[in-house]
Parts: C-alpha cells; sequence; structure tokens
C-alpha cells in the first residue's frame, strides 16, 4: 500500500518523510521553511510549522503528527495536539504544531527533522446509543483508580 504525497512550491528539495530505521513505526516530518530562515520558538510559546506536501490518505486511515521523543528529551518540545490528525479527506499542507516546554529558545531551520507521522487504520464504526453499559471489573474508576505507576 502507498500514501501519495505531492510537494509544495516551498518543499521541494526536502527530503522525502522516511522512517530511520527498519522496525520504525513514523516518518520523520522536516521544516519547509524559506532557506535561511530561523524560526525560534521561546519558552512557553507555540509554532505552525510547515512540511512543505499534502497527501492523499486511503479512506479508512489517517495520519498522525506526533512529537520526536529527541526532541522533546533534550530540548522539551513537543507537538502541541499530539497526536495531530490529518484526514483522508484533507488535501492541504501538513503543518505541526509545535510547542516549546523547555527552558531556552528552540530553533528550526529548513529540513530540520521537526516531527514524526504515522499512518493508522481508522475502523469504519458507527455510535450505538443505548440505555446501560456492560459492567467491568474496573467500572467508573478514572484518573488514578488502577494504581500509580
Amino acid at each position: 500500500m502507498s500514501v501519495q504525497l505531492k510537494w509544495l512550491p516551498h518543499g521541494r528539495g526536502l527530503v522525502l518523510p522516511a522512517r530511520q530505521s527498519a522496525g520504525a513505526a513514523g516518518f520523520d516530518l522536516a521544516a519547509a521553511l524559506a532557506p535561511g530562515d530561523v524560526l525560534a520558538i521561546a519558552p512557553g510559546e507555540t509554532a505552525l510549522v510547515p512540511c512543505g506536501f499534502a497527501l492523499a490518505i486511503p479512506v479508512g486511515f489517517e495520519a498522525q503528527v506526533r512529537p520526536r521523543s529527541g526532541l522533546a528529551a533534550k530540548f522539551g518540545v513537543t507537538v502541541l495536539n499530539a497526536p495531530g490528525t490529518v484526514d483522508a479527506d484533507y488535501r492541504g499542507e501538513v503543518k505541526a504544531i509545535l510547542i516549546n516546554h523547555g527552558k531556552a529558545a528552540f530553533e528550526i531551520r529548513r529540513g530540520d527533522r521537526i516531527a514524526q507521522m504515522v499512518i493508522a487504520a481508522v475502523p469504519d464504526l458507527a455510535l450505538e446509543e443505548v440505555e446501560e453499559l456492560e459492567e467491568t471489573h474496573r467500572g467508573t474508576g478514572g484518573f488514578g483508580s488502577t494504581g500509580v505507576g
């Protein structure tokens, strides 16, 4: 199976999103900034970073824009709406909403790997309204109800 990718003018020349190892789930996404431009994200601030391409995702799938663990661990930079969803019927530019939780400004340049994209199946389900739900051992126990750690 393949997913069609169309480069937008400002994305041409970037490396095709790719998995960095045979077992990797995510395709690394690069920043499609103008050559020489630097986008600095101050601590506590967000930025919408263009990736320079659009996709034709097959019906029944979505693309999830997720953080890169190295950026999160080393710099405190993550995807704000993780995972961000790119729907199968969307044909606009893929972008990443980044937030800097770090203590220093984070600088991004053209071609920097800023997020990853995972293509995932979306089952065709319908919501069914009922009067009662099947009981489970957990029941209505919420956050932390199964223990800590």
